[in-house]
């Protein structure tokens, strides 16, 4: 194997293979050195596995209301173990296809942790020794992150557990607590409720779901209520003991101490960057009080030569945000014009219903001063929606009054998670409400509410009232 490469990309999750990938597209040589299983987290343990076990409790959860509509499959029954066993396929194959991806792509795979020696140089060390090897035009820092892990709440694998041990239980707890009412938190703690667990969410801050359109939330939060969910809010979980074959939480409510109990812990308060004891501190790179590498719009880092991209970089800590920045930090260092210059990112939340954004808020509009116009359509008024008995949620686009021009988009409900594209392209292309509204959308369809919110901004939606 060579050691002298154009470039090194350390990390091979969902920034750093893609990032490889498009530098062997562009005639670069690259080695891509990953420590754990190529994918990242997403792959493993993350993305891909959760919405595996969320399509699947989601169609478990219709599958025993289908009697209501003239379906009767008899006793609806749970193979946990099996369930795993075919998501944990799912991951092999998606795993084993990055591999492929990156040698069709002439990228070398190099297996071990990597770390900085100097702007030009990574140390390798892995299951076959010590490796040194040498980047030519750049460094890309691609090395993600990684579970918070909360004071009195350490992992052990079975009473206390993160969201790496929660996509592959083997069995549903009768009672799971979950500390963290974020998006991490409501994923899994839905999927484990529709399974038949008692639900119980911790959440510090007022609202489940912070920084969410509180309309959105209201709707999430009114399903879990809906199916037996205990909801604590400015609550602080402070410690817990085992007896006998529970756990008893002790919690800090607005009302004073309470003790609750489970038999099952998730803790999932979110993620931090992997940026320390990899040597960028001893190179002089900046990195942020909250741990973030600090990147220009070049996803060049303050130190020449080494780059950084994906959650290691800031937020927001998203895999496709960390797979554009990916393929623009390959385009820079093969000497390409390039840049991150979107308008937007898209946020989606895989609770149940779906939440899913595009561009700013009606609240963040208003605290830049802009007067706006919102457009809203209910699934409720949606025939399409009826016929596969999802109706909860809405569409809702934020227009600007003075242009109408779309500024943003939050879809809560069926579908939200391929209904924002629309929403995205709307906002990126610079749209109007009435680009929107004017755009034919075929029927029957729940595309057909982006239109109708469209059409509401503008007074002329066709099946709701306008006011």
């Amino acid at each position: 194997m060579s050691t002298e490469f154009d470039a090194i990309v350390l990390g091979g999750g969902p920034g750093g293979y893609p990032c490889a990938i498009r530098l062997g597209q562009l005639g670069q040589s690259v080695a891509c050195v990953e420590e754990e299983e190529y994918g990242g987290v997403c792959l493993n343990w993350g993305c891909i596995p959760s919405k595996a076990l969320i399509s699947n409790a989601h169609l478990y959860h219709k599958a025993h209301g289908a009697e209501e509509v003239g379906l009767s499959f008899g006793e609806v029954k749970l193979d946990v173990p099996k369930m795993q066993g075919w998501k944990d396929g799912i991951v092999k194959k998606l795993t084993g296809g990055v591999r492929t991806l990156l040698k069709a792509n002439g990228a070398t795979i190099v297996e071990g942790r990597g770390k900085l020696i100097d702007a030009h140089t990574v140390q390798v060390e892995g299951k076959g020794g010590s490796k040194t090897l040498r980047a030519k035009k750049g460094i890309v820092i691609a090395t993600g992150s990684a579970t918070i892990q909360v004071p009195g709440f350490e992992f052990d694998g079975k009473r206390i557990i993160g969201a790496r041990q929660a996509v592959s239980l083997q069995a549903v707890p009768k009672r799971l607590l979950v500390v963290g009412g974020g998006v991490i938190g409501l994923e899994l703690g839905m999927v484990y409720q529709a399974f038949g667990a008692e639900l119980i969410v911790v959440e510090l801050t007022p609202s489940l779901l912070p920084g969410t359109d509180p309309e959105a939330v209201k709707v999430v939060e009114r399903t879990l209520k809906k199916r037996g969910a205990k909801i604590y809010t400015e609550t602080r979980a402070e410690g817990y003991e085992v007896a006998g074959d529970a756990v008893r939480v002790k919690l800090k409510t607005k009302t004073g101490a309470e003790t609750v109990e489970c038999d099952q812990v998730l803790v999932a308060v979110g993620m931090k960057p992997r940026s320390r004891d990899i040597g960028l501190e001893a190179l002089g790179v900046q990195i942020d009080p909250r741990g973030f590498v600090t990147t220009n719009d070049l996803c060049q880092t303050s130190v020449p030569g080494i780059y950084a991209i994906g959650d290691v970089s800031g937020a927001p800590m998203l895999a496709h945000k960390a797979t554009k920045e990916g393929e623009v930090c390959a385009e820079i260092i093969a000497g390409h014009k390039a840049g991150k210059d979107w308008t937007s990112i898209p946020g989606i939340i895989f609770t149940d219903p779906e939440i899913a954004t595009a561009g700013i808020s009606e609240a963040e509009a208003k605290a830049q001063g802009i007067q706006v116009k919102i457009g809203k359509f209910p699934f409720a008024a949606l025939g399409r929606a009826m016929s596969i008995r999802e109706t909860e949620g809405f569409v809702k686009v934020v227009t600007d009054a003075a242009t109408k021009r779309v500024l943003g988009v939050t879809v809560v409900g069926p579908s939200a998670s391929d209904l924002i594209s629309e929403a995205m392209l709307a906002v990126e292309m610079t749209a109007t409400a009435e680009d929107l509204a004017l755009t034919i959308h075929p029927h029957p369809t729940l595309g057909e509410a982006m239109m109708e919110a469209g059409a509401h901004a503008l007074g002329q939606a066709i099946h709701i009232a306008n006011r």
